[in-house]
């Protein structure tokens, strides 16, 4: 079993995961179940209530068996679905059970009974659109590259120590022999030949690299603005990481952290502030992305991360997967390696599935940089984060930059003079650097940004807008904030 009955009870239903009660109407669990198959698979868990409460299943025999035949019955085309019941004890007190649903991410595309398409977006089941749906039928056209079999690769090849610590991490009690030959079809059966999968040896082998030799990391550190070539070429390092996906992964993060500039100045109250260049969270998320989504049948070329004086680029194989647009990028989701994305889940790398392009957005508006910026064509996806240069500044001077909003984070790294703020409230200094750097942020992610009460955000708009300060165009839902101060 994946989850504990305690994380059964409380873990936040999320990408992967959600709990229905044995009350719920059978056929309702047909559209969960079409979701998880068309996203990254999923569990569900029977006889627990929203709250985290346990009433069991064994109360609700008839809708437990109709529950059993909905995979089959009402799934098109139908999906093979794991069952486990778990002994608990209910919140009565009394010995029952609990059913365990493990939907595996599909290479199909499934339906209900009634032709409708359903897809997991974080922690709902979102009936596809037909632009979407075709958009889904064309990423599905093919089997998950992941599931394939590893070209002369065998059971041999795989590092059963690894395996069993992993095996440790997720509370696997079987011996790791197992738990390769048994879960996530790590081993592939095909025409009486037992086969070992591309994901199994990208994740458990001994030396993936014998057998995908530009599965590996790339780290290229520039001197200047621009990579130069000939006589002019500006490299001053360049390092491979190689091994499985978990290694590649801490050894590039691990180097990329010694890289990164920090700058150290006087803040309020006397007291030293050190910042960094970049937040943690989003370089760190822009490899873990490209780790986990890359292309892997791509064999001509590795993950490349350049580092330039004033921007971070990750260049990862492969175009944009499923559903996923550039003018999407934030709200959609969809995994290229579903089990190489489970697999960095469980290890605590992926936290929520599909919130992170959304929180790299966030965190650098919230530093005071510009947005990242994403970009693609049919071989790579190209993710760059830019910085405000601080280093060419005295850290006095930087003070007084940025408690003025006047780095006001151009993508060009020119640093504009803003309006004079000097009449202006603190919080209406906040909301109105915000703005500037970020026109069509919502209620929520101004909150989120400016650490302003919401009550209080409301009002210091109202007033921001009576000043002639800023001003609304367009809908609440599409329209974006102006500047307009006098």
């Amino acid at each position: 079993m994946r989850y504990s009955i305690e994380e059964l009870q409380h873990k936040k239903e999320d990408q992967i995961f959600e709990r229905k009660s044995a009350r719920i109407d059978p056929k309702g669990m047909t559209n969960h179940i079409v979701a998880f198959a068309n996203a990254d698979g999923g569990t569900l868990g029977i006889g627990i209530e929203d709250d985290g409460t346990i009433t069991g299943i064994d109360n609700f025999t008839e809708r437990i068996n109709e529950i059993y035949r909905i995979p089959f019955d009402f799934c098109i085309p139908s999906i093979p679905v794991t069952t486990e019941k778990v002994g608990c004890i209910d919140k009565d007190g009394k010995k029952n059970h609990i059913l365990i649903l493990t939907i595996p991410a599909s290479p199909d595309l499934h339906t209900n009974h009634q032709d409708d398409a359903y897809y997991r977006m974080g922690d709902k089941s979102h009936k596809l659109s037909f632009s979407e749906r075709m958009q889904m039928l064309y990423a599905k056209g093919s089997r998950y590259y992941e599931d394939e079999p590893a070209t002369d690769a065998s059971i041999i090849d795989i590092d059963m120590d690894f395996v069993s610590e992993h095996t440790k991490r997720i509370g696997y009690t079987k011996s790791p022999e197992d738990y390769i030959r048994n879960n996530h079809n790590f081993i592939i059966t095909k025409y009486g030949r037992k086969d070992v999968s591309n994901a199994a040896i990208l994740l458990f082998g001994k030396n993936p690299q014998l057998f995908f030799p530009r599965a590996r990391v790339r780290f290229i550190r520039y001197q200047g603005k621009e990579a130069k070539v000939g006589s002019e070429m500006n490299v001053i390092k360049d390092i491979h990481f190689n091994g499985r996906i978990l290694n590649m992964l801490q050894d590039s993060i691990n180097f990329v952290q010694t890289q990164i500039k920090e700058h150290t100045y006087l803040g309020e109250q006397g007291l030293f502030v050190t910042e960094q260049e970049y937040p943690d969270f989003c370089w760190k998320e822009l490899i873990i992305n490209a780790i986990a989504h890359r292309d892997y049948s791509i064999k001509g070329t590795d993950i490349q991360i350049k580092m330039f004086d004033n921007h971070f680029l990750v260049e990862s194989p492969g175009s944009l997967p499923g559903m996923v647009r550039l003018d999407n990028i934030r709200e959609k989701h969809f995994s290229r390696n579903p089990k190489i994305a489970q697999f960095l889940h469980e290890c605590g790398y992926v936290r929520e599935f599909g919130e992170g392009i959304d929180r790299i957005y966030l965190e650098m508006n919230r530093s005071c940089l510009p947005e990242p910026e994403f970009r693609a064509d049919r071989f790579t996806v190209f993710a760059t984060l830019r910085n405000n240069e601080f280093a060419n500044h005295p850290a006095s001077e930087q003070t007084k930059l940025f408690k003025r909003g006047e780095i006001n984070g151009e993508i060009n790294g020119e640093i504009n003079q803003a309006p004079k703020l000097e009449k202006l409230t603190e919080n209406e200094i906040k909301i109105y650097n915000t703005l500037k750097r970020s026109p069509r942020s919502s209620r929520s992610e101004l909150i989120s940004i400016t650490k302003i009460a919401p009550r209080t955000l409301d009002r210091t708009i109202k007033k921001m807008i009576e000043k002639g300060i800023i001003a609304r165009i367009g809908s609440k839902k599409t329209g974006y904030w102006d500047i307009v101060i006098n």
